[in-house]
């Protein structure tokens, strides 16, 4: 346990950057940015950082068609299940909300690894919280009312809610590519595939747009979010997936709405309400009940185990008889 401490730290911190992210997402997409533009520089970010580990490791060669086909569906839900729909649902929503629904991840994360194992025993307390989460998403969905309408909050937090049931079922599939070839091996591929596919639609929102006349405060956000909001959060994450449990990667993302909550409040850019409460509280307590579940059915797993017998002590020498 004490080396894989560290591992616990990365994912920490990569979700404490994550949190932060949200704060700048909607000031970039509301003040000064197309969010296709951030997308668009995230993927190149990454593309840059991550894509010479791939070319040049001796890893990849040992790359099967498996593992290709595995991390080709894992890039599409990266770049386009989560990175493309979190920045399109940040610029509707606010970072409060977005946050919020973050925090279904846990759940999702659950349901994704027993429909990939049959043999998992779902209970009724892990049932119940998973319907108080999904009841506490809908709070925030629906709010304006009972229909989605395009532009509106509600929308965007639909958009935020279909990039964190992206990124939860990413987390579950890509665990055994990690563990056998190493997450910059990894990455760097799922980077060549995503700039293949992003490239040739989203790089003329780029290339239209001059990056040095934002101002000085807009140019800090951007760069937290290609560096601290992306580049080293996504190692940090998969790191620790790689090394640690699902379970354990989903957990740590309560750290994101605490981070965002903060950093929205410190800026002046949302209030927290009564629909923010009743949210927080099913949520939250959906969670609990969730994770209150899986430790129950894990403590139940290892009592029904069969004790392990002990291997039969050596004999002892024999005591010599000579006297000094």
């Amino acid at each position: 346990m004490k080396g894989k401490t560290r591992y616990h730290y990365h994912l920490a911190l990569a979700n404490l950057l994550f949190g932060a992210n949200f704060s700048f997402y909607v000031s970039l997409t509301r003040n000064y940015l197309d969010f296709q533009q951030i997308f668009m520089l995230q993927v190149l970010a990454a593309s840059v950082f991550f894509i010479p580990f791939a070319i040049f490791s001796k890893r990849s060669y040992r790359i099967t068609w498996r593992d290709f086909g595995n991390i080709l569906v894992v890039t599409l839900l990266v770049v386009y299940g989560w990175m493309y729909m979190l920045l399109w649902g940040a610029s509707f929503t606010s970072p409060i909300d977005a946050s919020t629904i973050s925090t279904l991840g846990p759940a999702f994360t659950l349901i994704t690894a027993h429909v990939m194992n049959r043999h998992m025993k779902v209970s009724w307390v892990r049932m119940t919280g998973v319907a108080l989460a999904l009841a506490g998403a809908a709070v925030l969905l629906f709010d304006e009312g009972p229909v989605l309408v395009r532009g509106s909050e509600g929308y965007g937090n639909a958009l935020v809610l279909v990039a964190v049931v992206a990124i939860a079922v990413n987390t579950v599939i890509i665990k055994p590519s990690l563990e056998r070839l190493g997450t910059l091996v990894v990455m760097g591929w799922y980077y060549i595939i995503g700039l293949a596919i992003t490239a040739p639609f989203f790089w003329r929102y780029v290339a239209r747009t001059d990056f040095f006349h934002l101002p000085l405060n807009g140019q800090a956000e951007l760069l937290y979010i290609l560096i601290f909001g992306t580049v080293l959060p996504m190692y940090l994450l998969y790191r620790g997936t790689e090394k640690l449990t699902s379970v354990h990667t989903a957990l740590y993302r309560y750290i994101q709405p605490v981070a965002a909550t903060v950093l929205a409040l410190v800026r002046h850019q949302e209030r927290i309400d009564r629909t923010n409460v009743i949210s927080w509280i099913l949520i939250f307590g959906g969670i609990v009940l969730v994770i209150i579940g899986y430790e129950t059915n894990l403590f139940r797993r290892r009592a029904s185990a069969p004790a392990t017998h002990r291997a039969p002590a050596p004999p002892a020498a024999p005591r010599s008889r000579k006297r000094p």
